[in-house]
């Protein structure tokens, strides 16, 4: 088969060329098209940065942070953290050009390096995405109980914290169903929820509180609070903060297929998240860490969430509650974004017949073109992975760590595929040139170490309550995985090319 004729990446190509040369792309990678092509490229950005949100992931993690290391890992692990996450969104952008299908992760590691490839990246980039819907929803839900908490008196019990989760859930799972048009509208106006709602925080906590903390207090201070003695330990693992918020930024290539001129924009979409969030994510945790009236405090707050203290201590109680709400809106709107990355990954692991039950999970609403089934079983087993949040005060960060050690590893399998193919790995319009090996050897090494750091313990005495469970999720993942692949591994399998009578009717029955 000959390869597509890309348009240069800059250029002013037709919109209807465009799509049409993206539906030929799909079907040569082996998949009729299916989705609704409905996404922008602004759309698709909008859905990476969503994801990452600043506004989720460093105001849920800002009580770890401030223990783990304090303002000076905060704010020097968030650029060195950025930086080199940097790396690895542009060398997985150069492979999500060259493969943009909703797969993603595990059909770009299928293709470089073959099947058992694609099957294990699949299942940790499935852990990650599932972990991730968990960990953002469940921070939602914390957040609402501390409003409560400072408008009504309520008590936010892991019971009602729970009941307000599935709620949560329930609402992105509705929102998801009406198909991807909505999706990007409400992603869109994520983006610019997201930067007002950054500048509007850091605005209010310079210029109303009469006290604020020093430069050299906000850059330098350290605070241990994990029991370990060697700082350079607790400095590691106090980049949790930074690594957990810089990811699912795969969600670009997730949504490829529902992207028009998906090959340049849902690279351009992965890269541009990645630094936009880079710059406003500093921003707020500067501002955030100037404005601490007591550190002590904000620590062992009522509300159960360190930022909410921190503005009522600078602000009083309507001030705090008015902010919150800008902070729980970005949250809902990370979670609704998540949700619909992790169905696609549902979608496409199914289609593929690597999941039980694939034939449910792939199938396609006829009227929104929506993966129905799939959005329903994302919610469900984030549910389900945050269940123990009822009994142990621990379960959220054990949540998190599974969302890092699930999709981290997964974004360096296919950069590693990639150099290791070297020049039979065919680039799509948009790559990187001659900077593509540094740049994606500098993204392995780096994906590695985090690997390491975030199955480490993060405080000491280690006890059931405290012990980092990411580990023992890796490890049952990669089991079940491996159990699942000798019976799924005669159904799973990458199409070659699409068009065979028999594919063609399998998806006219995955219609519905």
């Amino acid at each position: 088969m000959a390869p597509t004729k890309w348009p240069r990446s800059g250029s002013a190509a037709p919109h209807e060329a465009a799509q049409r040369d993206e539906e030929q792309r799909l079907r040569e990678l082996g998949y009729q098209p299916v989705l609704a092509r409905r996404m922008g490229h602004f759309g698709n950005f909008a859905i990476s940065f969503s994801v990452i949100s600043v506004l989720s992931g460093c105001m849920t993690l800002y009580g770890f942070g401030l223990g783990t290391g304090g303002p000076a890992v905060m704010l020097w692990g968030w650029i060195g953290v950025g930086l080199f996450v940097l790396f690895v969104g542009l060398a997985l952008a150069e492979v999500t050009s060259a493969y943009p299908t909703s797969g993603a992760l595990y059909y770009m590691a299928d293709r470089l390096g073959g099947r058992k490839w694609g099957w294990y990246t699949g299942w940790l980039n499935l852990l990650g995405l599932l972990g991730a819907i968990a960990g953002i929803d469940y921070g939602a839900a914390l957040f609402t109980g501390a409003v409560l908490n400072l408008q009504w008196g309520f008590d936010p019990t892991p019971e009602s914290t729970m009941l307000i989760f599935v709620a949560i859930l329930l609402v992105h799972a509705t929102l998801n169903l009406f198909g991807v048009r909505l999706v990007s509208v409400l992603n869109s106006i994520s983006v610019w929820w997201h930067l007002a709602g950054v500048a509007l925080i850091v605005i209010v906590l310079t210029v109303v509180p009469d006290h604020h903390q020093s430069a050299d207090f906000v850059f330098t201070e350290f605070v241990n609070d994990t029991g370990w003695d060697n700082p350079l330990y607790v400095t590691a693992i106090g980049l949790l903060l930074a690594q957990y918020t810089f990811s699912g930024y795969d969600a670009s290539a997730h949504l490829s297929e529902e992207t028009s001129h998906a090959s340049v924009s849902a690279a351009r979409g992965i890269v541009r998240a990645i630094w936009v969030s880079w710059i406003a994510g500093f921003v707020l945790l500067a501002g955030l860490t100037f404005a601490i009236q007591d550190y002590a405090g904000a620590q062992n707050s009522s509300t159960g969430v360190p930022p909410a203290q921190i503005m009522l201590d600078a602000l009083g109680n309507t001030g705090a509650v008015l902010l919150l709400l800008v902070v729980i809106v970005a949250q809902l709107f990370c979670g609704n974004a998540e949700v619909a990355a992790a169905s696609r990954m549902v979608f496409a692991f199914s289609r593929d017949g690597a999941l039980p039950g694939s034939g449910l999970w792939r199938r396609v609403s006829a009227r929104t073109q929506t993966p129905v089934h799939a959005v329903w079983l994302s919610v469900a087993v984030a549910c389900l992975l945050a269940l123990p949040s009822l009994y142990s005060e621990t379960a959220y960060g054990a949540v998190t760590a599974i969302n890092v050690i699930g999709i981290t590893p997964a974004y360096a399998i296919p950069i590693y595929l990639r150099l290791r193919a070297g020049d039979r790995f065919e680039p799509g319009p948009w790559h990187l040139g001659r900077w593509s090996r540094p740049v994606g050897w500098i993204a392995v090494c780096w994906v590695a170490v985090v690997t390491v750091l975030f199955c480490l313990p993060q405080s000491r005495p280690v006890t059931v309550d405290s012990m980092n469970y990411a580990v023992i999720a890796l490890a049952v993942v990669l089991t079940l995985a491996t159990v699942w692949w000798y019976v799924a591994r005669r159904s799973y399998g990458t199409p070659a090319a699409y068009g065979t009578a028999r594919e063609q009717a399998e998806i006219a029955e995955d219609i519905v």
